[in-house]
Formats: C-alpha cells, sequence, structure tokens
C-alpha cells in the first residue's frame, strides 16, 4: 500500500481513497535496516548506536547553534558545549525511551504513524498531503521516507509514554501559592562593604617579594614558543588560470534552479501588546482593548514607529517596531498569514499569537523572484572559478606534500615551483600576531608538531598550508628580576584581600556580640547602606547580582538578622543585616493564579519525567565505544 501512495498519490483515484480509508506504511526489515548501518558507537541495553545515528544528531545540533550564535559558532564554543557529548546524549535517551515504551507494550500502529505524517504541514499542498511534496522535503534533508518514517514512529512512542507518565502529575493550589511567594517575596537588608582595594598601605619588603616568587613560581612561568617556516597556498593566486565554459555555466544553472530563487519578504514594524497564551478571558480581553485602542491611534495618523516606541512590549521596541525584511517561516503562523496578506502602507486590526496581541504595519512587500540565467551567469563563473582555484591549490599543495620529506625536501620543492617561503616570528598557542587568517588553529598544528617536522595539508580557511617547525622554545620559570614588579602587585593584593577579610570577620563578631552595625562601622570609617527592598531574583539595589549574598538574605528573619559568615562578592566583602520582609499581597497571585499553575505544572511534568529517565538509566547497561568522546 506504501508504495502504491507513493507512486499514485497525485492521482484522483488516489485522492479519493485517502479521504476514505487510512494509508497503512508498512515497512519490512526495519531491523535490517539499522542493522544495515556500520559502526557502532553505543551498545544500549544490547541495542546499538550507530556512527550514521550519531552524525546526525550531531549535525542537527550544531545546525540548531549556528542558527543561535552564527558566526560566533566556532571550534572553541563547539568543545566547550560539549556538543559531541550532548549528541550521543540524546540519542541514548531516546533509545532508552523507546525500550521502555514497548516494555511496557505501547506501540503506534501503521494508521496512527499515516495520520500523524500526512498532518504534518511541510507535507501538504493547499491542506492535503502530497507524496511528491514527501519524497522532494526528505530528499533535501538527506532522509529516506524510511528512516523518517521509523524515527516518527519512535518520537510517537515516547511521546505516549511521556503523556501516560505525566497525565497524573498535578499542581495543588497550595503548591502555587507557595511558588508565587517564594518569587515575589522581598527582603530589605542593610550591609557594609570591606573593598580590599581600600587598604592602601600594604608595603612588602623585597625578601617578602621574593620568598613570595619562591612560593609561587609557576605562576609565572613563560608560555612555550614555537617558530615556523610555512607555505600558504591561496587560491586567489591561481585563480587566472581557471577557464570555465559557456556549458558549465549553463549546466550549473539548470541543475541549482532553486539557488536562484529568492522567496517573498515582508518589510514591517510591529507593536506588541504582551498576553499569556494561558491567560484568562478577562486578561486577553483587556489586552485586546489596548491593543485595539493603539490602533486606531495608528490609523488615525499616529507616527507608528514612535506609537511602538512608546506602548510595544516587545523586543523590538526601541527600534520603534522594525523587524527588518522577512520569511514567512521566520514568524509565528498567525502573524505570518496576516502580514503577509496585507500590501505596503497597511496597518492590520490586533492578531493574537502565543506572545499576545500584534499590531502590524508593512512597510514593504518584497515579491519572490527568479535570477534569470543572464543575472546569474556572472555569480556562477565566479562560484565555478573559486572552487577549481581551491582545487588547483589542494593539488599543487599535494604535490609538495608528496616530496617533502624534511625541511629541505620542503625548500627545495617550494623553489622548482616559484612558491614563496615564509617564515613566522616566535609565538605562543594564541598563534601568529599577524599574516595568519585563522592564528588559533595555526597554533594548534604547530605545536603539535616536534622539531624539524612537516605537517600535513591544511585547510585554514583562506586556503591550504604545509607547517614546518623549525625552532622551539619550551615554557620555563623566568628570573625573579624580570618579573619582580609583577610579584610584588600580587603580593599586595593577596594582603590587603586577607585584610578585607579579616576585618569583615571581626565586624560581624561584634555585631553578633550585640553592637550595632551604624556604630561598629565607624571603627573601619565606612557607613551601613540599606539596599531597600528586592525580590530574590532580582539585582540587588546598590550591590548588583551577587546569587550568594541574595540567598543568604533571604534566610534572614526578625530572629535572625545575622548570617553565618561574611560573604565575598565581586568588590570585596560583605557583611549583611537583616531589616525587613515583605509578602506579595493575594489579589497579585489570585490574578496569575492561571499561569503561575500551569508554568508549575509543566516544570513538575519535565522533572517527573527525568527523575524516571535517571532511574532507568541506572538500571541499564550502556555502553561507549573506548575513546569515542576523547
Amino acid at each position: 500500500m506504501l508504495r502504491l501512495m507513493r507512486k499514485k498519490a497525485g492521482s484522483w483515484l488516489i485522492k479519493i481513497l485517502l479521504g476514505a480509508i487510512v494509508v497503512v506504511f508498512v515497512f519490512w526489515g526495519v531491523g535490517s535496516f539499522r542493522a544495515q548501518r556500520i559502526g557502532r558507537v553505543a551498545l544500549v541495553n544490547g541495542d546499538q548506536i550507530t556512527l550514521d545515528e550519531y552524525r546526525e544528531a550531531y549535525n542537527n545540533l550544531i545546525e540548531k547553534l549556528r542558527q543561535r550564535f552564527g558566526n560566533n559558532l566556532n571550534d572553541e564554543m563547539i568543545k566547550m558545549l560539549q556538543v559531541r557529548k550532548q549528541a550521543l546524549n540524546q540519542l541514548i535517551d531516546n533509545r532508552l525511551w523507546v525500550q521502555e515504551a514497548r516494555r511496557l507494550k505501547f506501540r503506534v500502529s501503521d494508521k496512527e504513524l499515516a495520520g500523524a505524517i500526512m498532518k504534518i504541514g511541510a507535507f501538504q499542498n493547499a491542506g492535503v498531503f502530497d507524496n511528491r511534496l514527501y519524497n522532494n522535503v526528505l530528499g533535501r534533508l538527506r532522509m529516506t521516507p524510511e528512516e523518517f518514517e521509523v524515527a516518527q514512529r519512535e518520537a510517537m512512542l515516547i511521546e505516549k509514554l511521556r503523556t501516560f507518565i505525566t497525565s497524573s502529575v498535578k499542581v495543588s493550589g497550595e503548591e502555587a501559592r507557595e511558588w508565587f511567594n517564594w518569587t515575589n517575596a522581598s527582603v530589605n537588608i542593610d550591609f557594609v562593604l570591606f573593598d580590599p582595594g581600600s587598604n592602601k598601605n600594604i608595603k612588602p619588603s623585597q625578601e617578602e617579594i621574593k620568598a613570595f616568587f619562591e612560593d609561587h613560581k609557576a605562576k609565572y612561568k613563560t608560555d612555550a614558543m614555537v617558530k615556523v617556516r610555512y607555505l600558504h597556498f591561496d587560491p586567489d593566486i591561481y585563480r587566472s588560470e581557471v577557464t570555465i565554459a559557456d556549458e558549465e555555466i549553463k549546466y550549473y544553472y539548470d541543475e541549482n534552479q532553486e539557488e536562484f530563487k529568492t522567496p517573498k519578504t515582508v518589510e514591517a514594524r510591529h507593536i506588541l501588546i504582551k498576553a499569556d497564551k494561558d491567560a484568562d478571558s478577562e486578561t486577553v480581553e483587556k489586552t485586546r482593548r489596548k491593543a485595539f485602542d493603539i490602533m486606531m491611534m495608528a490609523k488615525g495618523g499616529k507616527d507608528f514607529a514612535e506609537l511602538a516606541k512608546q506602548y510595544s512590549e516587545g523586543p523590538s521596541r526601541d527600534r520603534g517596531g522594525y523587524l527588518g525584511a522577512f520569511r514567512k517561516e521566520a514568524m509565528v503562523k498567525p502573524f505570518a498569514d496576516k502580514a503577509f496578506s496585507m500590501k505596503a502602507g497597511e496597518i492590520s486590526e490586533p492578531v493574537r499569537t502565543r506572545f499576545g496581541w500584534h499590531i502590524i504595519k508593512v512597510e514593504k512587500v518584497n515579491e519572490a523572484s527568479t535570477l534569470s540565467f543572464d543575472e546569474a551567469e556572472k555569480k556562477i563563473q565566479k562560484k565555478l572559478t573559486d572552487e577549481r582555484a581551491k582545487y588547483l591549490a589542494y593539488d599543487i599543495a599535494e604535490a609538495v606534500s608528496d616530496v617533502s620529506f624534511e625541511g629541505d625536501d620542503l625548500l627545495q620543492s617550494a623553489r622548482e615551483r616559484n612558491l614563496n617561503v615564509l617564515t613566522t616570528d616566535f609565538f605562543t598557542k594564541k598563534g601568529p600576531e599577524k599574516g595568519i587568517n585563522n592564528p588559533k588553529k595555526f597554533a594548534s598544528t604547530a605545536f603539535n608538531l616536534s622539531v624539524m617536522d612537516i605537517s600535513d595539508i591544511q585547510d585554514f580557511e583562506d586556503g591550504y598550508y604545509i607547517l614546518h617547525v623549525i625552532e622551539k622554545i619550551p615554557e620555563k620559570i623566568p628570573e625573579f628580576e624580570k618579573v619582580r614588579k609583577e610579584v610584588r602587585a600580587d603580593l599586595v593584593k593577596e594582603r590587603q584581600d586577607a585584610k578585607a577579610s579579616k576585618d569583615a570577620d571581626a565586624f560581624l563578631s561584634a555585631l553578633k556580640s550585640g553592637k550595632s552595625m551604624s556604630t561598629e562601622s565607624q571603627n573601619y570609617n565606612l557607613a551601613p547602606t540599606t539596599t531597600g527592598l528586592y525580590k530574590r531574583n532580582d539585582s540587588i539595589p546598590k550591590i548588583g547580582f551577587e546569587r550568594e549574598i541574595s540567598e543568604a538574605a533571604f534566610k534572614l528573619t526578625n530572629e535572625k538578622k545575622l548570617p553565618e559568615k561574611v560573604i565575598k562578592g565581586g568588590k570585596g566583602y560583605y557583611v549583611i543585616q537583616f531589616r525587613e520582609r515583605k509578602m506579595p499581597e493575594f489579589e497579585e497571585f489570585y490574578k496569575g493564579k492561571a499561569a503561575i499553575t500551569q508554568r508549575l505544572l509543566q516544570q513538575k511534568k519535565y522533572t517527573t519525567f527525568a527523575a524516571l529517565l535517571s532511574q532507568i538509566k541506572s538500571q541499564s547497561d550502556i555502553t561507549i565505544k573506548e575513546g569515542f568522546l576523547d
């Protein structure tokens, strides 16, 4: 039935059948399909995770991060975020959930799978499942229908299990009120700051400085350094040697039509009046009326950008609500549907989305277009020339590399090809200060080579390189005189910090013995400061964001006005004292009770599901290929 649907889904007969029956998705040999994938990276209770599955999960994560961080995403960030470990953990978690669902006899029937896939908007044409579109979309994602449907069935299994587990989770009114009180209670404290920098009279002797150096020598080690001779095979140098025939350009244009299509975009401004998607009907109507009044002002001739700056509650407020030009799929559906139905200059009625009410003003409509061959010809020629020049640069780099086993070979081969041999100054692991497009990668390669070693061909994004390490200087402890000023500054800073800490401890002890903060602080030429009321997650007035201070302050009461110990913050050492606490009004809780309950319910469902996963993991046999995540 599946094959028939795939071949004939466009015919009138199948369209009629789809209205009368449910298409059954049947796949023979799902197990053998998985078994054909090679390269096992992990075993989860005997069920393997393959290298192909890992690569797909890894690439999906990288794409999400690229959408979030753009060009800021680099190798260092990928390593810091432990993307490799994240990708593998996702696969392991999913496999465990699928196994648990099957153990509990959950199943997704062919009927359910078919229905779910046919409802996916990306596979519909005019609201009807389109098999040709289905295959085209999956083809662009480099997935076969079989792979997608196996993944979809497993996702549905997991969702069934999730629903079963979390369906009994409830949030009581008492829990909601307790959370509201915890979040919205405010506290007011007095504090005294002991700033280490205020201790100006610390003057260590030369002997003390020298002794400090002897005790902390490792801190003053110089960085290891390396000096490199290298060849740079820059594709731009070889562009003049590339010839692209007219037929090649035309063939490329014909075979890559999607590349030359520009989808329709709309350039618009908007004013957002926030309304939570779970807000009660009274709140929804109140915010709608406010949005309507603003719309009437805009349609009455008021400057839309100025109205946005005054009334909008969205992040584009400071830009007068300006969103720039966007594609339809870039916005939430109700917003996009409205914006893309409007003409330039029009102002919409309030439009409801999960964020609230939007008033939209379309500034410009850019219709979809396709570059003609004449318009695209130069672009194609440049692209093909760039590709060929890069291939040519690599071919020459490869020819040099193949005959270069020692430094003399490299120099000889370079001379024979009239290549420019370059030499760096000594540099650290940060890389050369000039002349290299990607200094960190360059340095990483160099430091992994021994003296006189020649690297393989390296791609540093601006062409290809061959490196020859000619000298290394290991890290070493410098002579005392060369770092004496730095050592003295470090010793002074350490003693300033120690004195501030000691004074703060003595001050807190005095308060605990019954001394008043205002009187005792005079002994240190300091004066107490009052923060004023602030909430638990707020920045502390006159202090700033200091999580430890905030946590300590909310533990204080009228019976216990002082903390157990001094608190070290970003500016020094703080001694705090309780002044007052204020609880939120019940009316405030009542207004937001529905939204609070829903938010807590989602959090509770998540933690319940996560706790079960942790329990399942502890009872499972999970083996990761040795060295895979190293």
